[in-house]
């Protein structure tokens, strides 16, 4: 991505009300890319709130579970602050990755490598395959943006830069990333007489400003709360993505060389990552895992989350769990893989089941609600029968002018051709609208006053 595609992709005002006031990215073009201005520039809190939503759980009663997700989001200028410096340690990043051999290794947050999920899960799928016998390694990073050390942190941007020490502007951006405030926004919401209901939410965010400048100053000692710790940044801010890539440029150097030494595969989105190793003996296999946790232990906080580490062993096409053989107290699982959304067991590739589950659960609690209020919403729109097709069927995975984001079926229209012949992955194209047919029928009949 260029200078230019990084502005066009970005130009557009945000809505969400904050402390200054609501900006383009033309508006304050000459302010973010002058690093005198950076350097001196008075970053607000983040406004922080705790999402808790009901998500798709197939182990549940009512196949839900509530979840609840820390949101960060920051001020309009300090947002394109971040971005645009995340955009130029991005360029930084791309060149480095690519002279020292992890270009392809590292999959997550990269603005240089036109593929998606669908991509890097057929490459480690088709890397097994390749194999007669391997072993794999799906690990899992514990709370990474959590815990990523400052100080660190602060030596592999030096490192990326080439520098001593961080020139002003980056050093700026850097400290209030790291030394981050928050602000939390029940109490914004309070101060303009608001609750935490949906719709006045939505009223807040209609607001220039959250709160009056004069507020802001007279209630900033009382209400910001500061990150004391030497460790953690903001998972939402729009530059913590590139910098969670930049902290980990050691440990993806060390791990995939010794990867490719010994012939094998190392990808890593974020905090997971897969590796691929062609088996010798499993005593080998031992002796190369305890190499790779020799490798996650050197990272200044960084830590693998033993629950989500799962080792398999592929053999003639068969995968086998092998966790108790190499892992502490964790007990083998089922004897098949999921990695970035799809599901192999050895010969079969397909769309992993809780994706799909998710994708008709929805699907079938709108057709419910549809039918329920005869297509009538709380705010008094029609939802059409177009409208869920649209939104759910084959008949919405175009993508042209009136569907340029696609949906679930432009996935799995994807997904089927990258895995060619893979039934498993083509049957959801072949089945969903016949599905959605039947459960409109089954939901009619139920609410049926005469059924």
């Amino acid at each position: 991505m260029d200078l230019h595609e990084w502005k066009e992709k970005h130009k557009a005002r945000r809505g969400l009300a904050h402390f200054d006031s609501k900006v383009s990215l033309d508006q304050v073009w000459n302010y973010i890319s002058d690093p005198r201005r950076v350097t001196m520039h008075g970053f607000y809190p983040f406004i922080h709130y705790t999402l808790s939503f009901r998500k798709y759980h197939e182990a549940s009663v009512n196949k839900t579970k509530t979840k609840t997700r820390e949101i960060c989001y920051s001020a309009h200028i300090d947002r394109y602050i971040y971005q645009y410096y995340g955009f130029k340690l991005n360029q930084y990043y791309n060149l480095y990755v690519k002279d020292n051999g992890t270009d392809n290794a590292v999959i997550a947050y990269r603005d240089n490598l036109p593929k998606n999920n669908i991509h890097f899960a057929k490459r480690a799928i088709d890397f097994i395959k390749s194999n007669n016998e391997c072993y794999m390694m799906i690990g899992d990073f514990t709370k990474f943006f959590d815990s990523l050390d400052h100080k660190y942190l602060k030596e592999m941007l030096c490192r990326l830069l080439g520098a001593d020490k961080l020139p002003s502007d980056y050093y700026a951006v850097y400290k209030n990333i790291t030394k981050y405030s928050l602000w939390n926004r029940d109490d914004l919401l309070a101060l303009n007489g608001f609750t935490d209901k949906r719709k006045d939410v939505e009223a807040f965010n209609k607001l220039e400003r959250a709160i009056s400048l004069e507020q802001f100053k007279s209630l900033k000692k009382q209400c910001v709360k500061r990150n004391k710790n030497s460790f953690g940044i903001p998972q939402g801010s729009a530059i913590s993505a590139v910098f969670s890539n930049i902290y980990m440029l050691d440990f993806d150097k060390l791990i995939n060389d010794y990867i490719v030494e010994n012939h094998g595969l190392y990808m890593r989105y974020c905090d997971d990552f897969i590796i691929i190793l062609p088996k010798r003996t499993a005593e080998h296999f031992k002796m190369q895992f305890q190499h790779i946790r020799s490798v996650v232990d050197s990272v200044p906080k960084v830590e693998l989350e033993s629950e989500k580490t799962q080792i398999f062993e592929y053999s003639n096409g068969t995968i086998k769990s092998r966790n108790e053989d190499v892992l502490s107290n964790v007990k083998n699982g089922k004897d098949f893989m999921n990695y970035l959304g799809f599901t192999f067991d050895g010969r079969t590739v397909s769309i992993r089941d809780k994706t799909i589950s998710k994708y008709y659960y929805r699907l079938y609690r709108k057709l419910k609600t549809v039918v329920r209020t005869n297509g009538i919403t709380k705010k008094r729109n029609r939802i059409s029968s177009r409208n869920i097709y649209e939104k759910y069927s084959i008949k919405g995975a175009a993508v042209g002018k009136r569907h340029q984001d696609g949906n679930f079926i432009t996935y799995a229209l994807k997904a089927e051709r990258f895995f060619k012949g893979e039934r498993a992955v083509a049957l959801i194209r072949q089945r969903h609208m016949q599905k959605i047919r039947k459960q409109l029928k089954k939901v009619n009949n139920e609410l049926s006053p005469h059924s």
